[in-house]
């Protein structure tokens, strides 16, 4: 007795164990993802571009690490005209249910028989024991078979695998050899969001590690790779040669790549192109005109602050307490105002009291960086009559002055200290002690004498007169 054959075994296919089912999703919609994905697009934006649910794109940039593969990146090559497409196959679905024949589809398609003829055998749906042609189908096995996955660099090279890791993830030691495994440190998931508890390490990070390698090994040329191999283990499942705990090791401690393009598009959305500092008058820039402030904060402990304020021309500096009511009578509630001088309505108080009672021509514009003290700058433009311009992302030196003011404030309020404890009258001391100092830039006059000259020299010119 002779056991009868399924038609599907002659299909040439290796058998399939569980495939699972065909995803809904294909080349182009993989390659519109991670396209938005490279723009600066969340993965749920990305999604919703590539017509693919949010929660398939949150898989997909997870599985892959936050990096796009090889195959579906933007500079990829465009797959070849040899291959099918999934609007021929569609086509070939639908001819093939009217009963046209292969020579038929072919002529039609511009196709030769025999590639018709082994694109029905090879990428039929054969779960039922026949060969059953449905596009979706056939184009998932044809995606599939396409793979053709290489083992990674560090998979097929132990010694380099295990440079890598000793200058990644090796122990921090002493003079005499001891290691030291040092404090746990948990990161604060509020604000950073998913990453791995630290701990002490040799922590090279990878470009590190990969410049060094001709260094130490000038003479193997198989000891080389790139830093973005290296990431790329780190991130990526299944790669096999790094764990993802060793992302503990790396400064960010991030367990997924953050595109480049999402980081630069972030910001604070109340900073808009007309603030800027590039619109900011030109009598500003050169201290043509007094007037003009530049402002900052400086930090202590239980998120404390103290604010300054300094004059371009005089070097007058004003600095304040944006403490709020309240501070210190109860327990800090949690999503309350930052009663301790932080906040933006904090803020706003404070500086609107400091220089309300300037006289006018003292009151012309003040440049800030772009804090989130400042989000309501609309309001202190109305209520301290002042001008708000922004300085430029991570742009210290366009208010370097006021950088080097807060240098000489902290000799008297050290870092890692709480600025709370101090009060409004030794605030107001330290800046007449400050404003006391003289200064080479202003021929050795104090601030607060060549800002006396500027309020002299304009009480003495004539006020115009309109006839």
């Amino acid at each position: 007795m002779t056991k009868s054959k399924r038609r599907s075994g002659r299909s040439g296919r290796r058998p399939l164990h569980s495939p699972g089912r065909p995803s809904a999703s294909g080349r182009a919609e993989r390659v519109s993802f991670w396209a938005a994905i490279a723009t600066g697009s969340s993965s749920e934006d990305a999604a919703a571009l590539a017509g693919v649910a949010q929660a398939v794109g949150a898989r997909w940039f997870r599985k892959a690490g936050g990096m796009a593969p090889t195959i579906y990146k933007p500079s990829a090559k465009p797959l070849s005209g040899r291959y099918l497409s999934l609007g021929e196959r569609e086509e070939i679905a639908l001819m093939r249910v009217k009963g046209y024949s292969m020579q038929a589809i072919a002529c039609r398609l511009g196709r030769a028989a025999s590639t018709i003829s082994r694109e029905l055998r090879r990428n039929a749906a054969t779960r039922s024991g026949d060969f059953q042609y449905r596009a979706t189908t056939a184009q998932w096995h044809a995606e599939r078979s396409a793979r053709r996955p290489k083992p990674s660099k560090l998979a097929g090279n132990q010694a380099l695998c295990d440079y890598e890791h000793e200058r990644l993830a090796g122990l921090v030691t002493t003079v005499d050899g001891g290691a030291l495994a040092g404090p746990r440190v948990t990161w604060n998931g509020r604000r950073h969001g998913r990453r791995q508890e630290r701990r002490w390490a040799r922590a090279w990070n990878p470009e590190q590690i990969a410049r060094r390698l001709p260094i130490d090994f000038p003479d193997d040329s198989t000891m080389r790779i790139s830093h973005k191999a290296i990431y790329q283990s780190l991130f990526i499942q299944g790669r096999g040669a790094l764990r993802r705990e060793l992302t503990a090791c790396l400064r960010c401690g991030r367990v997924l790549r953050v595109p480049g393009a999402r980081t630069r598009g972030r910001g604070w959305g109340f900073v808009a192109p007309e603030i800027m500092i590039s619109e900011r008058p030109a009598e500003a820039a050169d201290r043509a005109v007094p007037g003009h402030w530049e402002g900052d904060l400086i930090l202590g402990l239980n998120r404390s602050a103290i604010g300054t304020l300094v004059e371009r021309i005089t070097r007058f500096t004003m600095p304040y307490l944006p403490r709020m009511p309240g501070y210190g009578e109860a327990p800090r509630v949690k999503n309350a105002p930052p009663l301790a001088g932080h906040g933006a309505t904090a803020v706003r108080e404070a500086i609107t009291r400091t220089i309300v009672g300037l006289p006018g021509e003292l009151k012309r514009s003040l440049t800030w960086d772009q804090g989130s003290e400042m989000a309501e700058h609309a309001q202190l433009r109305v209520d301290a009559g002042l001008d708000i311009y922004f300085c430029d992302p991570h742009s210290p030196w366009q208010r370097a002055m006021n950088e080097n003011t807060n240098g000489l404030l902290r000799q008297y309020f050290p870092k890692g200290t709480d600025l709370s404890a101090h009060s409004r009258d030794e605030i107001g001391a330290i800046a007449a002690a400050l404003n006391a100092r003289p200064r080479k830039t202003l021929d050795w006059k104090t601030p607060a004498e060549a800002l006396d000259a500027l309020l002299r020299q304009a009480e003495k010119q004539p006020v115009a007169t309109t006839a």
